[in-house]
């Protein structure tokens, strides 16, 4: 059998999650009542509206914003211009509603974390949309929402993370030394609103719990003080959180995570709730065959429309803290792919025991493995495993470095290779994994 590594990892995939109960994968997660209302609505929305002008995570301002500029016509919608990036690049926000309720959202921050924002303009466009829907309806009634969908376009040009000046926005709360933290900051200021949502990217490289899936998303009640306490304020933050946590769960079992709650005081998210706006922090991770995380986009969008018009109707409060709380810790592994196991040929006369470790240079998209660590790595974590016990690794050139009839294999080479059933190259073959990730 001939696969590429992507395809190896899509069968692990649909083995694990055939194993896993609804609602499961080691988190422990209750079995919380989801409310009826509305993220199955929610979901249907954001599938529908998916704008067509922008199928890639990375893309310009210039191009966000020409696209929206069909959206900002609506009278629904009110564009402000809040600032301009160190740049000269305009900072925008867009206020829809008339609702009591004062929600402020905010979106890359970091440049290359743009999921949250491709979900805005599909929101958006839905809210401009003419045509009668009593949802919108509702949701325009009950909140006034503030959206700045792009907070760094100067990153975003380069789709970095950083701004223009190499300073990391979300470190800069404190300080203010950047354009971008004080327009937000100021922006804050004047709405004083009870809810915030701080939308981000998080690396591909995380895992629901040690031994989890892989993170799709990861969310945040953050804490307002280094002890990590619940006032009123982080509480409310905690049931909204809750009640994605359950709606998401329904179509990602075993794949929301919850982030790292360790104080910063130079961070965005964690000032909010200082400040007395009850913040979400929603990180888009990955998912196997969402390379360009259009699939995590109309998951951004649902899960932010439900949030936001139960934070409206107050149907939030009735959100079970314990979904929340017993999501399995986002957690950093250490490699995509672990080979463990192997013997490994063609470096000697006799073969190796050696596990190796595989990370893509694209971990989002699964592209172009590469060889980081071989050796022991029987306690090391991936997203990925690839039981090799029994089987022989046979190294192709790309792995190696010749040199007078010696071979060498180096760390941060091409992985590609064929797993056979003996150490002779003409054995049954089991697996092979080119060079690319892809099928060949």
């Amino acid at each position: 059998m001939k696969l590429s590594l992507v395809a190896v990892l899509s069968v692990l995939a649909i083995v694990a999650c055939a194993g896993a109960p609804p609602g499961a994968g080691g988190q422990g997660v209750p079995r919380s009542v989801v409310d009826p209302c509305c993220f199955t609505e929610a979901l249907a929305i954001a599938e529908r509206h998916q704008h067509p002008g922008i199928d890639a995570r990375r893309f310009s301002p210039n191009l966000y914003w020409g696209l929206l500029s069909g959206p900002l016509a609506s009278p629904r919608l009110r564009s402000e211009q809040i600032g301009v990036s160190v740049q000269g690049r305009p900072l925008v926000a867009v206020h829809v509603g008339t609702g009591s309720v004062k929600v402020l959202a905010w979106s890359q921050m970091h440049g290359d974390e743009s999921a949250a924002s491709m979900g805005l303009l599909d929101l958006l466009s839905w809210l401009a949309d003419d045509a009668p829907d009593a949802l919108r309806d509702r949701l325009l009634a009950s909140v006034t929402l503030t959206l700045v969908p792009m907070l760094n376009p100067d990153g975003a040009a380069l789709f970095q993370r950083h701004n223009a000046l190499g300073v990391d926005i979300n470190r800069d709360a404190r300080r203010l030394s950047t354009p971008e933290a004080r327009a937000l900051k100021g922006l804050h200021e004047r709405l004083q609103p009870q809810f915030g949502f701080n939308l981000h990217d998080q690396g591909a490289r995380q895992s629901a719990g040690r031994g989890g899936q892989q993170a799709g998303i990861a969310l945040l009640a953050p804490a307002i003080s280094e002890d990590r306490r619940y006032d009123a304020v982080r509480a409310r933050a905690r049931l909204v959180a809750a009640r994605i946590a359950t709606n998401l769960g329904t179509v990602i079992p075993g794949q929301v995570a919850r982030y790292d709650d360790t104080f910063n005081p130079r961070a965005f998210g964690d000032l909010m709730g200082v400040w007395g706006t009850s913040t979400v922090l929603i990180e888009s991770g990955a998912l196997t065959g969402d390379p360009e995380k259009q699939r995590l986009r109309t998951l951004n969008a649902a899960a932010f429309l439900d949030a936001v018009l139960a934070i409206g109707e107050g149907r939030w409060a009735k959100a079970d803290a314990a979904a929340y709380d017993a999501l399995g810790q986002n957690t950093a592994v250490g490699f995509d792919v672990l080979v463990l196991g192997a013997q490994v040929v063609g470096l000697g006369p006799d073969p190796y025991l050696l596990d190796v470790g595989l990370q893509f240079v694209d971990a989002v998209s699964k592209l172009q493995p590469r060889v980081t660590e071989v050796g022991d790595l029987s306690v090391a974590t991936a997203l990925d495993t690839v039981d090799a016990r029994g089987l022989y690794l046979h190294p192709a050139p790309s792995m190696l470095t010749a040199q007078e009839g010696r071979r060498w294999l180096r760390i941060g080479t091409s992985a590609a290779f064929t797993l056979r059933r003996g150490p002779d190259p003409s054995s049954a073959v089991v697996i092979t994994v080119d060079s690319t990730g892809r099928r060949d």
